[in-house]
């Protein structure tokens, strides 16, 4: 699957040279500027992850937030995402190794859910822009859909494991 979507990119990537080298010689650099800021961040949150995972065993985790933790597992997790900032695009990464390290889906579900859609460490800022009433109402739709989401993922994936 990787290789299909890496060589489309490059497919596309050779077709807007060919189509505009200045415009296309632009763009990657400003790609890669965007991948210099957000490559320290992105280290240092996969470095901090892999440090707790490396600290605490599977079967800890596997107790907090395994299938076997159950609906409080699935509030332990929402809580820690909607309190937690990450960048979405750790946000997946982090959920596999939370997966192989013992984490059950509905779990894992309920905590990326929150991470990309929960804003507490941000909801001042919100409010600022759509007022106090609607942030919160949104903050607590998304933290609501964080136990469908792991529903949903529990009944689909859950089984399989």
């Amino acid at each position: 699957m990787e290789l299909i979507l890496y060589g489309s990119a490059l497919v596309l990537l050779l077709i807007s040279y060919s189509k505009d080298k200045e415009k296309t010689k632009k763009a990657l650099s400003k790609a890669w500027k965007s991948f210099e800021n957000i490559m320290p961040q992105f280290l240092g949150i996969i470095f901090i992850i892999g440090l707790t995972l490396a600290i605490l065993k599977p079967e800890v985790i596997s107790s907090i937030i395994g299938e076997s933790s159950g609906i409080f597992g699935v509030l332990f997790a929402s809580v820690v995402g909607a309190i937690t900032m990450m960048p979405t695009f750790v946000a997946f990464p982090t959920a596999d190794m939370l997966l192989k390290s013992g984490a059950g889906y509905p779990q894992v579900a309920a905590l990326v859910s929150t991470l990309t859609l929960v804003g507490v460490v941000t909801f001042a800022l919100e409010a600022k822009y759509i007022g106090k009433k609607a942030a919160f109402y949104r903050n607590f739709v998304a933290f609501l859909f964080s136990f469908i989401a792991a529903v949903i993922i529990g009944n689909v994936l859950g089984g399989g494991r």
